[in-house]
């Protein structure tokens, strides 16, 4: 990727659409240049259910991105979640057939063809090939095998697939808003770009991002993803109980989870009374701090044992010498480190993007980790410019900011 080049990643989550637009600088750095966000409407789980509610939520997130990178925005990538999600680990192997038998990026990509050509039901696509090392000969655990000589290679890949309608639905939305899809992601996946050390994934690590509809879950070990999956269950849930708990509305709700939600009991020290808004006309009530605490602790254990049950097919939770990092809008929740540790028994740290200048404040929290892990990921993957360039783009920016002080002033 060539030094001013706009990228940027589309978050399509269940309660929010996030875009973040980067630009690397003159020594290689990702800086944020744009932060846009809208309430996601039209989606369920990660799934789109409404797509011109859809359209709408995205492109009322990339416009506001656009004016603060003073940009306009032609291409994103995009996170996909879901519970339609599924991985599977498998195998390819094949002959060096080179005169000289040295190993190259060609026959690289051959053995990965090879170990994609997997049978899939007719309405399931393949998102992502992972390579998790690879055999020369009789040499195993080799990263990087180009260059070397053998006569026979064999890869480990991770197979990430989706349910192609619902891909497809997503790349849909986004070019009815007006954009192209340079590729697809893992949310997960992506989120792992944005606050994993090359230690940790060597260590052993996993991640737990808590979103609104989802929680996606990704294993690394030995530097290599090892495992992924998604729950069901996400941030949307606890706000429901909340609603149904005190009687409020769900826009209540989650205003009180955010403010006043607390993941774990033990963690207050006295009875504090917070006013609950009343529905239909109805007075405002108070409530111990306590009962709230009450109604979120059980639904986050429910949700921290059904990963533990998911990593535990992994095989190697036992192994994961640098714990778990949460990221996702939920992981904000105080407490939610203290009850994870006591449940998972692992250690656990909430993940930040890691981001070296810029709009650092814009995105300094854990529900930005999917979006900024979508622009490592675009780094490492391809080069391209996201932007309308020349007079056509800055006229375009001009009547854009001429619209947005109209509408402020009228």
């Amino acid at each position: 990727m060539r030094k001013d080049d706009i990228i940027v990643g589309l978050d399509i989550g269940t309660t929010k659409i996030a875009a973040v637009v980067g630009r690397l600088d003159e020594y290689g750095r990702l800086n944020i240049v744009g932060v846009g966000q809208s309430p996601s409407q039209g989606l369920r789980r990660g799934v789109v259910i409404n797509i011109q509610q859809t359209v709408e939520s995205i492109r009322r997130a990339v416009e506001e991105a656009e004016l603060m990178a003073g940009q306009r925005i032609k291409t994103v990538y995009a996170g996909i979640a879901g519970d339609h999600i599924r991985s599977i680990n498998s195998k390819g192997v094949i002959s060096i057939t080179n005169e000289d038998m040295v190993i190259t990026e060609r026959d690289i990509e051959r053995v990965l063809d090879v170990a994609r050509a997997i049978a899939l039901p007719m309405d399931r696509e393949v998102l992502h090939v992972l390579p998790q090392e690879y055999a020369v000969d009789s040499q195993l655990g080799i990263k990087d095998p180009i260059g070397m000589s053998g006569t026979r290679l064999e890869a480990e890949v991770h197979i990430v697939t989706a349910a192609a309608a619902a891909a497809q639905n997503i790349v849909n939305c986004i070019r009815q808003a007006g954009y192209e899809v340079a590729d697809i992601v893992l949310e997960p996946y992506a989120s792992s770009l944005a606050v994993l050390e090359d230690d940790e994934r060597s260590l052993g690590v996993g991640i737990i991002d808590i979103g609104g509809g989802t929680t996606d879950i990704a294993i690394f070990f030995e530097g290599s993803i090892r495992f992924t999956s998604v729950i069901g269950l996400g941030g949307e849930h606890v706000t429901s109980d909340i609603s149904h708990g005190l009687r409020t509305s769900h826009d209540q709700a989650e205003e009180i989870k955010k403010k006043y939600g607390v993941a774990d009991q033990s963690l207050l020290q006295a009875d504090e009374l917070i006013q609950v808004p009343g529905v239909g006309g109805r007075k405002p009530r108070e409530i111990s701090r306590a009962v709230l605490s009450g109604i979120i602790q059980p639904r986050m254990t429910e949700m921290l044992a059904l990963a533990m049950r998911e990593m535990q097919k992994s095989k190697i939770v036992e192994y994961l010498g640098a714990g778990v990092v949460f990221t996702g809008g939920a992981a904000m929740l105080e407490g939610l480190d203290v009850l994870a540790e006591k449940e998972l028994g692992l250690p656990v740290q909430i993940g930040k993007p890691r981001i070296s200048g810029g709009l650092v404040e814009s995105v300094d929290s854990p529900m930005y980790a999917t979006g900024v892990g979508l622009l490592r990921y675009a780094i490492e993957n391809e080069d391209y410019v996201a932007y309308e360039e020349g007079e056509k783009g800055m006229q375009w920016i001009l009547n854009r900011l001429k619209k947005f002080f109209d509408d402020l002033f009228q």
